[in-house]
């Protein structure tokens, strides 16, 4: 099979067609309930039809270098209902839980779930396991409930989840335990990264006992840096959110002596939530974020930068992700301020470096005789427990319906998403392999810059071509 190379965090990697191919349950010998709704749906500009694919790459050059028929063209298969089903629906108990952090839009996904099952395939057993995965040990298994069209009528207009989350690694063995003393024939783990590997081990639990269950992962993260995918659900919400604490703070900024707005968003490793929200805001001066290292001392340091910005415009708008800057903590000094801990998903916990910018900034801009006063706000919990906005309740009913399909037609271990505009099934192993990551040489970073005015890199730390010290 032909190799192909993504880019998505700048670092070529070599797929081949059947790492994208998505496992299957067997052979689906039930007619679906929805045949009739697809005896002349054909693929075009707004559907993929059953037996089609959907290309990996979509430009010309990329398309050119490939030397084999279409056919073996790296693709991922296409989401949807198909004619004949795998599972007898009248027969079938099907799970669903959340873990991970919040995220708007996770009660849009229970409810459409539900809705999908229920009504279309006639499933009539649904069970909601509370609390995440901590739902299918030994000792919570019992704590689920019934989940039914009218118990979720309504649940989309509350942010949060009504299964409850958590965090932590599981025993996969002792939650396919779970699985199997429920009689769980299809299980939707909604949940990030975390989520969607403890899923790829929960299926490879599965499949070594050789039990026919279904996994389907419906991925979700605000920071949008799960790769293959063309957005995260939730993420529309979360940073529309952020872009009012990003007006909050600039008129605060503005109306203060030398005025010093810092606004500190969610983003570990990925910048999106900054980026997209300072665009939508445009009150912004500079966006610090976790793949552009920056420094704070020197000429062209970001402390001289705000100095020269404060002199300027009398106050100065920051956006902080959380993971920008981690660099600067390694120093011996700053040791106290280094998360290095870990929390329950094993996850390093970030240095605080909105509390080393906030000292900083005061220290440098008071001896220059511009002694600043700070408005800072981390709205961090706030945008993720926002109820999901028009566009991502659209989005999580959508997912939530390509997820029952899957699941109904004996696909496990694959995730649900959207690729290229189009629903695709992703094998989950691939959401795990890699982050999605804001592109320093893409063209929403050049958008940011375009729109802040502030210059590509604070001090040299990138080994790349001379550029301008700003755009503006």
């Amino acid at each position: 099979m032909d190799a192909i190379l993504d880019y998505d965090q700048g670092a070529p990697v070599t797929l081949y067609l059947d790492d994208l191919r998505v496992r299957h349950l067997g052979e689906c010998r039930y007619d679906s309930p929805l045949s009739e709704m697809l005896t002349t749906k054909q693929t075009s500009p707004h559907y993929v039809a059953e037996g089609d694919r959907v290309l990996l790459e979509d430009t010309v050059s990329m398309l050119a270098g490939h030397d084999v028929p279409p056919e073996q063209v790296p693709s991922f298969e296409g989401a949807g209902p198909r004619k004949k089903i795998y599972f007898d629906p009248s027969s079938v108990t099907a799970g669903i839980l959340t873990c991970g952090g919040l995220c708007p839009g996770l009660n849009n996904v229970i409810r459409g779930l539900v809705q999908e099952l229920a009504v279309h395939y006639k499933v009539k057993r649904i069970l909601g396991f509370r609390n995440g995965l901590r739902g299918l040990t030994s000792e919570y298994r019992e704590d689920t409930v019934e989940l039914t069209p009218d118990h979720v009528r309504d649940i989309h207009n509350a942010g949060g989840t009504i299964l409850g989350s958590s965090r932590g690694n599981q025993d996969p063995d002792e939650m396919v335990d779970s699985l199997v003393e429920h009689g769980v024939d299809v299980l939707f783990v909604i949940g990030g990264d975390g989520g969607m590997r403890a899923a790829t081990c929960l299926s490879k639990a599965i499949e070594a006992r050789g039990l026919d269950i279904s996994v389907i992962g419906v991925p979700k993260t605000i920071d949008n840096d799960l790769p293959f995918t063309d957005q995260s659900f939730g993420f529309q919400s979360a940073f529309a959110s952020a872009m009012d604490f990003i007006s909050s703070v600039s008129v605060e900024a503005a109306a203060s002596p030398n005025g010093v707005g810092l606004v500190k968003l969610m983003g570990r490793h990925s910048g999106f939530i900054a980026a997209y929200a300072a665009l939508a805001a445009n009150g912004a001066d500079i966006v610090l974020i976790p793949e552009i290292p920056f420094t704070l001392d020197g000429p062209d340091g970001l402390l001289a930068y705000v100095e020269q910005h404060v002199r300027k415009k009398g106050y100065v708008v920051i956006v902080l992700a959380e993971g920008a800057g981690q660099e600067l903590l390694e120093e011996p000094d700053l040791a106290h301020r280094n998360g290095k801990a870990t929390d329950a998903s094993g996850n390093v916990k970030l240095g605080k470096i909105d509390d080393l910018l906030k000292e900083r900034i005061t220290d440098h801009l008071t001896a220059v005789g511009l002694a600043p006063t700070m408005r800072y706000i981390d709205p961090s919990y706030a945008i993720r427990s926002v109820v999901a906005n028009a566009y991502d309740s659209v989005y999580c009913l959508r997912l939530a319906h390509a997820a029952a399909h899957a699941a109904m037609a004996g696909r496990t271990e694959v995730a649900v998403a959207r690729w290229r505009r189009r629903f695709v099934h992703v094998p989950l192993s691939l959401m795990t392999s890699r982050r999605n990551q804001v592109d320093p040489d893409g063209d929403l970073w050049m958008s940011v810059l375009e729109t802040t005015c502030q210059p590509a890199e604070f001090g040299a730390q990138r080994e790349r071509e001379k550029v301008p010290s700003g755009f503006c």
